[in-house]
């Protein structure tokens, strides 16, 4: 028994959309040779909304309102796209095994499913707590966020703890993200985790402290340097207390793991290039087998701004454009040039808003007004000279923009006391600037704008839904 397509697409999340989507409209295919097979059971969606509207209290988003493409401000893509476009949804469906010689898949019920061109987007799971030897994890009143099913549980409980407390293992994104959910929900926060301060790969510690002191004005008890290291329980199973490294328990109605997230590759593992936890790609996002391209949180891929180092990047917008450029490639190789991506990443949550471009690695330089209950401040992170990242909270639409433009033109700095001293005056006016080497002219709006347009968009979008987090986490 067994299924034949031209194209698979493997795994049902965002890039799986998008990638869809690229399909469609470029062409180049015929009704029923695409196909997508994903473990869930519905059309892909944009799986940040599950840690945004998803979790409100009070008129919660539900699909079919974030299928992709919303989050990109582009086509609502249902079941019924789908078949219009004449691309098959295998829902529901889980592969065992995979061989890439031979260009075939074996599915749970015993299925082969076999193609020319495979695009891997698997994505990642979500690290469990026994894979750091705390058992227990299987509790009802346990839970993780990753998938439709994982929100669907965090909601009962949420709505079984209304005015208790929650426990939340993790100062990462999702951590972040779902005590913001929980304190509007009216449960009792306290986040625990081992770092110094919150996305302790991301802030600085300046930063970082601006947040956690806003986190704790809204009922968050912060609880650093030591880690979960047992539970108590009831008769019936369910966690009553979290036990610290430091002899602390903490009374428990739920808790939240947030702890990281691990790439799908087990399936090629052998078979294809791994690097840094991911599927090793070339520009083209294709693997080291030509038939084979891997995109979003599984693939490994060289960025042209770190001068060609390779990263896996765990965040949406990496995923959609990923998604994108591998479809291109492999419908049209000979126009596509190699992936040219920005590290993006956003965040909006309760009434902050910030954005993130390039790489937060050399000197820190801090900006702006920090004591603000209307905050308006940032970083710029400068090696060689040269801006590398820059980080904004408050910004406008043109702000933001401005900071994209000085981190992809490494723009330089010749003083940094007089960088420190102009702060955010200092992108605006140097991306107004005409630097001809960098392909951008003044009055003339940069190809790569899109990048951070589409973070405004997707916080539009997902704002409808609620506060929204564009997610990355183990790059943190």
């Amino acid at each position: 028994m067994g299924r034949a397509f031209v194209y698979v697409v493997l795994g049902g999340g965002v890039a799986a959309g998008y990638a869809a989507l690229e399909f469609a409209r470029r062409g180049g295919y015929s009704r029923g040779e695409l196909c997508i097979i994903s473990e869930e059971a519905v059309a892909p969606y944009e799986r940040p909304a599950l840690s945004k509207g998803y979790l409100l209290p009070e008129g919660p988003s539900r699909l079919p309102k974030f299928h992709t493409c919303v989050g990109a401000n582009d086509e609502l893509l249902t079941a019924k796209w789908y078949k219009e476009q004449g691309i098959e949804l295998v829902l529901g469906t889980r592969v065992i095994s995979a061989d890439v010689r031979r260009k075939t898949l074996l599915t749970a019920t015993g299925e082969t499913i076999s193609y020319k061109t495979l695009i891997i987007a698997t994505g990642a799971r979500a690290l469990k707590l026994e894979e750091f030897g705390i058992s227990g994890s299987d509790a009802a009143n346990i839970c993780y966020l990753r998938s439709l099913e994982d929100a669907d549980k965090l909601v009962n409980a949420m709505n079984s703890c209304s005015g208790g407390n929650a426990v939340v293992i993790g100062g990462g994104y999702i951590g972040m993200e779902c005590a913001a959910a929980l304190v509007t929900n009216k449960i009792k926060v306290t986040m625990v985790f081992p770092e110094k301060h919150c996305m302790g790969r991301l802030f600085t510690e300046k930063i970082a402290e601006y947040y956690e002191s806003y986190y704790t004005s809204k009922g968050v008890t912060f609880t650093k340097g030591t880690v979960l290291t047992s539970f108590e329980k009831d008769s019936t199973g369910k966690v009553t207390s979290v036990i610290l490294k430091d002899g602390n328990h903490l009374p428990a109605d739920m808790v939240v793991v947030g702890i990281g997230i691990r790439a799908n590759t087990s399936l090629f593992e052998g078979q294809l290039l791994m690097e840094k936890g991911g599927i090793k790609v070339n520009g083209q996002m294709q693997t080291s087998d030509s038939s084979v391209y891997a995109v979003g949180d599984v693939a490994t891929f060289p960025i042209k701004l770190f001068e060609g180092d390779i990263r896996r990047l765990e965040h949406v917008d990496s995923a959609r454009r990923t998604a994108r450029h591998a479809v291109a490639a492999i419908l049209e190789p000979s126009k596509t040039r190699d992936v040219d991506y920005l590290p993006f990443f956003y965040s909006r949550v309760f009434t902050l808003s910030w954005q993130f471009y390039g790489d937060n690695v050399g000197e820190v330089v801090h900006y702006g007004d920090f004591t603000s209950s209307s905050p308006r401040f940032g970083a710029y992170w400068v090696g060689k000279g040269q801006i590398l990242g820059a980080f904004l909270e408050g910004g406008s639409r043109e702000e933001y923009e401005a900071l994209l433009v000085i981190v992809r033109r490494k723009t330089k700095v010749s003083n940094m006391s007089e960088l420190e001293k102009q702060g955010l005056a200092f992108a605006v006016q140097e991306s107004k600037k005409d630097v001809p080497d960098s392909g951008v002219t003044l009055g003339e709006k940069p190809a790569f704008v899109w990048y951070a347009t589409a973070g405004v968009v997707a916080a539009v979008s997902i704002s409808a839904f609620g506060y929204w987090y564009g997610r990355k986490r183990r790059r943190w």
